[in-house]
């Protein structure tokens, strides 16, 4: 959750404070950031990438086999969509709204959940998702600063967020990776796809002309953006394979709250209002519900 809330506020400040220009560059140097970090780590035999494997005796000359490896590339793929569209979609809304949209990732989640694996939910759950979307809509009902490609890139992210979650619960449990090897195999297989993307599109150059980049706040923001990247997909994949798709996502609506007063503060876009803090109230409502539900086995 402190993760995600600050990682939020710096690719935030990086694209609208700063202007940056492009989210894709962004995104490639979180990649190339986690691959390095891992590599080392690897290295050094202080993690390893298959579970079970001692960490003490860990192999720093073998890593993924490569069958493992192309196991792996749905996973990957889903990733990176998932990366590209969450970083556009901080571009599209303010942050207040951001949040409020991205809680109706859950019903995304749920829908991809049975649709791959036949997952169903009990009449509380789906009851207590349904009370965190109705919160998501009261919320936004009068938001002056709506703009349809940015609601709709939200919903893009949504989706793919659905799917690379559902992905991480499926191949995560039949690869025999453990969380740092999912991580290796993304940064992998996404990085060079990336990297070439982002030269087709110009966003290299432009990146190499923006007037800010040698500029020491922008690149602390850009520095503390690849850490909190690294140590948010960590604790996704952790969660995800630990619990369960639906479960992270609702893990990720407690987090709101800081996210939607820091924005308020440091980025504006949207007044108080006495609806929008009533459609917070019944989406944490329902998130309470859900965790309640959980807990009880209900």
């Amino acid at each position: 959750m402190f993760c995600a809330v600050l990682l939020v506020m710096f690719n935030k400040a990086a694209l609208t404070s700063y202007h940056f220009p492009s989210a894709n560059v962004i995104t490639l140097l979180q990649m190339i950031c986690s691959t390095s970090l891992l590599y080392l780590l690897k290295r050094w035999k202080i993690i390893t990438f298959m579970v079970g494997d001692p960490w003490s005796s860990s192999d720093s000359t073998s890593f993924v086999p490569l069958e493992t490896l192309l196991h792996t590339l749905p996973l990957s793929l889903a990733y990176l969509l998932y990366m590209l569209a969450g970083m556009e979609s901080v571009r599209g809304v303010n942050v207040p709204m951001y949040t409020t949209l991205r809680r109706t990732t859950v019903v995304f989640t749920m829908l991809v959940e049975y649709l791959l694996s036949g997952q169903r939910y009990t009449f509380s759950i789906v009851s207590s998702v349904a009370l965190i979307v109705f919160g998501a809509f009261v919320a936004g009902a009068r938001d002056l600063s709506f703009d349809t490609y940015g609601y709709g890139i939200v919903f893009v992210s949504n989706i793919t967020t659905a799917i690379y979650l559902a992905t991480i619960a499926r191949i995560g449990k039949s690869s025999g990776l453990n969380t740092f090897g999912l991580m290796w195999c993304n940064g992998l297989v996404c990085a060079p796809v990336l990297f070439f993307w982002t030269l087709v599109r110009g966003d290299l150059e432009l990146t190499i002309n923006f007037p800010h980049l040698y500029a020491s706040g922008f690149q602390a923001v850009m520095l503390c953006s690849c850490i909190l990247a690294f140590a948010l997909n960590y604790s996704i994949f952790l969660n995800t394979t630990l619990n369960s798709a639906v479960t992270q996502t609702i893990c990720g609506n407690l987090k709101d709250l800081f996210t939607i007063g820091l924005g308020w503060v440091l980025f504006g876009g949207l007044p108080f209002d006495l609806l929008n803090v009533i459609g917070q109230a019944i989406g944490f409502l329902g998130s309470g519900f859900y965790a309640y539900f959980k807990i009880t086995g209900k």
